[in-house]
């Protein structure tokens, strides 16, 4: 894509505001089937349109993508993942304890929503969080569908936006050069920082979840 960023972009530009959707429409297409890396389509966005509607229509794209992928993961995995965790007691507490409603009955439905939504949010937050499998798995263990699109938004928007700023800058000087320039040299401590702290956070709720089953952590790394 990248070899032909400079025709895309000009043939979405000449298309005017149709162009935007355009490429909203793609970008779900392509994320949702695994087919393009949401990273080098949000550089295009903001190649061609710019940081503002470039952001919006990578956001979008996304949005649409994550469903789109959650709905396909969910056509083809079927119920054989919900199986085999639920055939595992420890399995099933974890699971329960980060994206389910089960075994936390006590908490009203809309704590439990804004718990899972937070939890979706925490795992797409590092730049690193592979999108199409966090499709897989998210719709494998069944949550809500509602819950996976806003925490979808609300843990992608910040790197998604960088990405868009990036690619607005380069604009008419696509090289390597430009691309290291252009990114901030505090995004990779702002990427290991938050992989830390989503690695420590739902270690921390799925530790106590085995707590409560009466299974020390350690004993479950296998």
């Amino acid at each position: 894509m990248f070899v032909y960023i400079n025709p895309i972009a000009n043939w979405l530009k000449a298309q005017g505001s149709a162009g935007v959707w355009v490429f909203a429409a793609a970008f779900m297409v392509c994320t949702g089937l695994g087919l393009l890396p949401t990273y080098a389509q949000s550089i295009l966005a903001g190649y061609a349109f710019g940081l503002v509607p470039g952001s919006l229509a990578a956001v979008l794209g996304f949005a649409g993508g994550s469903a789109l992928g959650y709905t396909v993961a969910r056509l083809i995995g079927g119920d054989r993942a919900m199986a085999s965790i639920d055939a595992n007691p420890k399995a099933r507490v974890v699971r329960d304890a980060l994206v389910g409603d089960r075994g936390v009955e006590t908490r009203s439905a809309a704590v439990r929503w804004l718990r899972t939504t937070g939890i979706v949010a925490l795992v797409r937050l590092p730049p690193n969080s592979p999108f199409a499998v966090t499709n897989l798995v998210m719709a494998s263990v069944k949550v809500p569908l509602s819950s996976f699109v806003v925490g979808t938004v609300l843990g992608m928007a910040p790197r998604t936006v960088l990405a868009v700023f990036i690619g607005s800058i380069i604009a008419g000087a696509l090289t390597d050069e430009a691309m290291t320039n252009a990114t901030p040299k505090w995004v990779i401590w702002a990427a290991g920082g938050a992989l830390l702290v989503t690695v420590v956070v739902i270690g921390s709720i799925a530790n106590r979840a085995l707590r409560r089953l009466g299974t020390p952590a350690w004993q479950n790394a296998e």
